[in-house]
């Protein structure tokens, strides 16, 4: 969705297999802009891929990332070398966590004589770097590169010391992660777009760069089964990696873990391949078993090494899922498009993620009232800055190794043209999934495809993946029906669903100008499988604000209540959840009857399930964590069964 878009193009589109006028849609390219919500269809392609490359040059997005990510802002490539002796840069603790932990604040003193106020201090990591090893992806530069990685972080001169330009003394405070390499700092003057690197600091490093850290768990393909993925710096010739783990207070045991890492050529485009690789460590995963339910486990992620000693982290625990069906009181958190934010206030150009730290701290601050957390699509958007990874899962640790953290895939983790996504655009900034996948573990049949099923106690899960076809006839399809008729609703009256875009209703301000109120093609396939099949809830991320429709189906409310729903399920209600951090979405003008809620605002949704016959939904703002929207709804199992209009089969009087 363009929100500075100067170009639209209006192109009149029929789709194939249809016989009907020709669709309105709105194709706008921005660099500033949301162009993901901007699906080529794959009919047309074809015809206008050679307008697109010519448009895309035109308005500067060729360049393989949309400039919403704050290290694309940094003209790394065009950094020049000018080292001044009169510079002093030194940055302290030298040796970081002595006693074990994965973060810690660095000072870095600066004493320049010469001070600019567009001076600025990036973080590199490894320390040394230079630009022998530049890999160029035919990708003209205007000189050889002395430098071909971007930093990990960066912060301007002036930020903790207004007289900086006055004095040319500052101290910056940076707050580092153990990310398996030391850490240098340096003085660039000449600002973000033509940087000339001026100082270097000395070096600093972990205590140990390689050690275990950041467990994300995530619910197995049984319902008995958790599993543990964390990073670390040992491959397996290093040391062998495992958890120790029982219930708390038995004897623990052990259970080996496989490890997964990357290459550059793995990844798609830039700048993933270039200025945005970062080594990722290696990433390992284990499976715990034969859980009993809703029992408490402590955990701990073990590396045995060569020479027969062990490197251990911190303990953990967690609670077991319910068994399928069990009554219990059980409660769900849902929502999309968080991302990550730094809390030394470093990276914020453009003020680029607001809302994230607000929505993190606001569930660990809840933790003890929560079971399970979805996070559907546009998980970090490192948007091919890998090293943003590993910030974003030190961000939600506290959070995803106490609780299951569930993603779906949004199209900054997958797009990118030419790799199988259904939108042929460079939102993933040449990741295409591989660092989703390898990252956090969902319980798919096959992880390049992120579609799965999942049942939490009561709740039956299908969670789409938006960015691969879904309509009718396509694979996705198939799953999607096979997932919402596999539900036994007796045991799991809750049945979610669940995708990244909207594939059913929002009043956006683009969609509203499409007409739509949907994704292109949304709901068209699937709104007669959510009917069939009596689906309670369906929530979507990518549209970044938060709002709630009215039981609906083929656009008309079927239920006129707002606050309270009981009896048969003749509509499903569907919900905007995409405030969870990123730069909000404006909403229409326009008056869509079907819209009961709307909030401009970051926030999430928690579900809370009673009983069998009571849940509770509740939108909460992430800035204080009070409840602005809620309702309830209450049924019996025979209202499921009940027959609705395109809900039941064919019934015959025959005996």
């Amino acid at each position: 969705m363009c929100l500075l878009c100067s170009h639209i193009v209006k192109i009149y589109i029929i789709k194939k297999e249809e016989k009907r006028k020709p669709k309105l849609y709105n194709i706008c390219w921005n660099q500033k802009a949301k162009a993901e919500r901007r699906p080529l269809l794959p009919k047309f392609q074809v015809v206008m891929k050679s307008f697109v490359v010519w448009f895309l040059v035109l308005v500067g997005v060729a360049s393989g990332h949309s400039g919403e990510q704050p290290l694309s802002n940094i003209a790394i490539h065009r950094a020049t070398l000018a080292l001044d002796e009169s510079i002093t840069i030194k940055a302290y603790p030298f040796i970081l966590a002595p006693k074990g932990g994965d973060t810690e604040w660095v000072t870095v003193d600066l004493d320049n004589p010469n001070p600019l106020h567009d001076d600025w201090v990036g973080v590199f990591s490894p320390a040394k770097f230079n630009g022998s090893t530049c890999y160029l992806e035919n990708d003209h530069k205007e000189q050889p590169p002395y430098i071909c990685t971007a930093p990990i972080k960066y912060n301007f001169a002036n930020f903790s010391n207004a007289d900086y330009v006055k004095t040319g003394k500052t101290s910056l405070k940076f707050q580092l992660i153990n990310q398996r390499a030391d850490f240098s700092f340096v003085l660039f003057t000449g600002g973000l777009s033509n940087p000339k690197l001026v100082g270097v600091s000395n070096y600093i490093s972990f205590a140990n760069p390689k050690a275990p850290l950041y467990p994300r768990l995530a619910l197995g393909k049984l319902w008995n089964e958790m599993t543990l993925t964390w990073t670390s710096g040992y491959n397996l010739l290093e040391a062998v990696p495992f958890i120790d783990w029982g219930r708390k207070g038995d004897p623990q045991h052990r259970s080996p873990a496989g490890t997964l890492t990357f290459d550059r050529n793995t990844m798609c485009g830039s700048p993933a391949r270039t200025v945005g690789w970062r080594d990722p460590g290696f990433i390992h995963t284990s499976f715990m078993k034969d859980l009993w339910p809703s029992t408490l486990y402590t955990y701990k992620m073990g590396h045995m090494l060569s020479n027969g000693s062990y490197v251990w982290s911190k303990m953990y625990s967690f609670r077991s899922s319910p068994y399928p069906g069990q009554d219990s009181l059980q409660r769900v958190i849902i929502f999309g498009d968080m991302g990550k934010a730094e809390r030394d206030g470093s990276n914020e150009y453009s003020n680029y993620q607001p809302g994230s730290l607000n929505t993190t701290d606001q569930l660990i601050n809840d933790l003890k009232n929560i079971d399970i957390v979805f996070h559907i699509g546009d998980i970090t958007y490192a948007n091919g800055y890998i090293s943003q990874w590993d910030q974003f899962t030190a961000q939600v640790e506290p959070i995803a190794s106490t609780v299951p953290y569930m993603i779906a895939s949004g199209n900054h983790e997958r797009d990118w043209p030419g790799t199988g996504s259904f939108y042929d655009v460079m939102d993933s900034g040449g990741e295409c999934g591989v660092l989703a996948q390898t990252m956090f573990y969902v319980p798919a049949d096959n992880r390049a495809n992120f579609w799965y099923s999942t049942n939490y106690g009561m709740f039956h899960f299908c969670i789409a993946d938006s960015e691969h076809d879904w309509r009718e006839g396509s694979e996705q399809y198939r799953f999607i029906e096979h997932c919402l008729a596999s539900v036994d609703r007796q045991k799991q009256p809750w049945l979610i669903f669940a995708a990244h875009r909207v594939l059913g209703y929002s009043s956006d301000k683009w969609y509203g100008l499409e007409g739509s109120f949907e994704e292109p093609m949304g709901r068209e396939s699937l709104q007669k499988l959510w009917q069939k099949y009596k689906v309670d809830i369906a929530f979507y991320g990518h549209v970044h604000n938060y709002e709630r429709t009215c039981p609906i189906y083929q656009n008309r409310c079927v239920n006129s209540e707002r606050s309270h729903y009981s009896g048969i399920v003749n509509g499903t209600i569907h919900v905007v959840v995409g405030g969870g951090g990123s730069h909000l979405s404006e909403f229409t003008p326009i008056n869509t009857t079907w819209s009961l809620y709307r909030d401009y605002d970051w926030g999430f949704v928690k579900l809370t399930a009673f009983n069998h016959s009571s849940l509770l939904f509740e939108y909460k703002k992430s800035r204080d964590g009070k409840v602005y929207d809620s309702f309830t709804i209450s049924r019996d199992y025979k209202d499921v069964l009940a027959c609705v209009h395109d809900g039941c089969e064919p019934t015959t009087f025959a005996s």
